[in-house]
Order: structure tokens, then sequence, then C-alpha cells
């Protein structure tokens, strides 16, 4: 039977876009552009430049063959581009898996494995457990080296260095945003104390609402 209240009320972008935390920081960058959003040591991002940094970051990994619902995991400490993954590899259409700085070669090798991660960005504090790790997962995958100059240098890991992986981004890559809500949008794995790790996978609606509840409680 034909529902009168269904007719000619098809979702169009007029209506409905998928809910995501990516429109989060396009709304921040629109209506703050000249707050700073980043504070690092000498390091000050306004929200405009963060979103930009981000969206360069999502080219480049679309420039670097990364497709819709690959994985990009990331090994690095709360430094600015950790925080440009977040939402730059969901840019890409891309996965985000943060893994843990406190895991050995084995976890990581594992996580690695399991999630069939394509590009790993490593900052330079962890190049030696990520070379390993790297070498026990016999993946092929890409490496990108995060180097700063507040962290005694390291033998890179990789073959390009992060901030000319967003240099060499191509300009005219379109970002992939979420075609539904629930797209994946990030891979994060448990302690794996009695075993291996097991991923669980949050998905943009959820990571969407649970942004808006967190602000909601703040007192």
């Amino acid at each position: 039977m034909t529902n009168k209240f269904k007719q000619g009320l098809d979702k169009n972008p007029a209506n409905y876009q998928p809910l995501t935390p990516l429109a989060l920081l396009d709304r921040a960058a629109d209506i703050h552009p000249d707050r700073i959003a980043v504070i690092h040591g000498e390091r000050r991002y306004t929200w405009a430049a963060y979103a930009q940094r981000c969206r360069s970051l999502a080219r480049a990994l679309i420039g670097a063959g990364i497709q819709r619902g690959d994985t990009v995991a990331i090994l690095a400490a709360n430094i600015p581009e950790m925080l440009e993954a977040q939402f730059g590899v969901p840019m890409a259409g891309a996965v985000v898996n943060s893994i843990n700085i406190r895991l050995d070669a084995a976890a990581i090798a594992f996580i690695l494995q399991h999630s069939e991660t394509r590009l790993l960005m490593v900052d330079q504090q962890f190049a030696e457990v990520a070379r390993a790790a790297v070498k026990l997962s016999g993946l092929q995958m890409d490496v990108v080296d995060i180097r700063a100059s507040d962290v005694p240098d390291a033998d890179p890991v990789g073959v390009i260095d992060y901030e000319r992986f967003l240099a060499d981004a191509p300009a005219d890559a379109q970002l992939r945003y979420p075609e539904d809500e629930w797209d994946a949008i990030a891979l994060n794995y448990t302690s794996g104390t009695t075993g291996n790790p097991k991923g669980v996978v949050y998905h943009h609606r959820a990571a969407y609402l649970n942004a808006l509840g967190t602000s909601s409680m703040r007192g």
C-alpha cells in the first residue's frame, strides 16, 4: 500500500546529510577561522589552518592510492599530526586506526595484519618499534615518518616525511565524505590481555553523537 507520507520525500541534499564529525571541523573553520585550535610547544594552528592541514592529509592519502574503506594507521603521541589524522583520514574515506604507543612490536604487527593496514604514519619517537612491527607483519605498506625538531632524530621507517607528504598532495583530489552515516570512521583495538587484541569499529554517526554528548556535559 502506498503511504502518502513517503511520496516525494526521498532523501536529497536539501533535507538530509549523514551525521559525521567532519561537519564539526568544517563549521569551526567557517565560524571561528582565526581562533587558535591547536597548541603544541611553539606550534600554533588556527581552526582554518588546522582544517586545511587535515584536508591536505586527506588529499595526500587519496593521491597515495588510499580507497574508501582502507585502514590508515598512526603510531604517535599526542601531537598535532595525531589530531590531523582524526579528521584527515576519514576525509579520504578511510578508517583511522590509532595504535597504542605502549604496545610492543609483536602486538603492533598483529594489529597491522588484522586491520589490513594500507598506510602507516609513525612518530619518530617510535621508529624502532614501528620498524620491527612492519617487518614482523610481513605486509607491504606505505610508511610516512612524522619528524619534529624537539625529538631526537631517528632513522626513517618509510620513504617520505609527513610535511613533504602533505606538500605533495594533489590539489584537485576530491574529499570523500561518508556516503552513509554508518560508514566506519575509526578502528580501535582492545588491550588483548588474555589473547590477541579485538578490533572495535566506530561509525560516523556514533562519533558525531558522542561529540555532541561530550560537549553538552561541559560544566
